[in-house]
């Protein structure tokens, strides 16, 4: 490994490696961002199995279109875009992905800040358990960065659904976090 590791020092070399077709690249591509990225597809899509054989597709589409990658930003970065968007057609692929408003239970509306010292994988675990509606709405908006906006134009709901399914996958991490703490 630690040769293929000399091989290409600089993100650069290594795309321009990638879009030579390279087999050593695609490997050394493959230990370097494989374990991020399962995590990445893992909380959209909140099964190790089915994760890990998005993450093997999401691969496979970026060495497909890594020519159109141009160097702007981080290559790391754009991998990442493109994991987030085959997990998304994953979670739509599913039939029952989408929480209905109607069919939602009401949760509790916390109105305080709150902060805690809880471990992340702690909290990445209670992300993992919400419903899939809310926690695709949840990884898009608080960890991803979209918008509601983007958000509603990727998933075909409203920006109201979004920021609803947002509201209450907060409140349920809110209310699983309070148990926590009062256990």
């Amino acid at each position: 490994m630690a040769k293929i590791l000399s091989l290409f020092q600089t993100e650069n070399d290594l795309v321009k490696a990638l879009q030579n077709g390279e087999a050593k690249a695609q490997q050394q591509a493959y230990d370097k961002y494989a374990s991020k990225m399962l995590a990445v597809c893992f909380r959209y899509v909140g099964d190790r199995t089915e994760a890990e054989d998005v993450m093997i597709g999401g691969l496979m589409k970026v060495f497909e279109k890594v020519n159109s990658f141009n160097f702007q930003g981080s290559f790391e970065g754009w991998v990442r875009k493109l994991m987030v968007n085959e997990s998304l057609m994953y979670v739509r692929s599913r039939k029952n992905w989408h929480v209905d408003l109607e069919d939602a239970i009401d949760e509790p509306d916390y109105r305080t800040d709150f902060s805690s010292d809880l471990e992340v994988e702690s909290l990445m675990k209670m992300i993992d358990e919400l419903p899939i509606g809310y926690r695709t709405v949840f990884n898009m908006y608080a960890i991803e960065g979209y918008s509601h906006q983007e958000i509603s134009k990727e998933l075909g709901i409203s920006e109201g659904t979004s920021k609803s399914q947002l509201s209450r996958a907060r409140a349920l991490l809110q209310d699983k976090v309070l148990r926590r703490i009062d256990v």
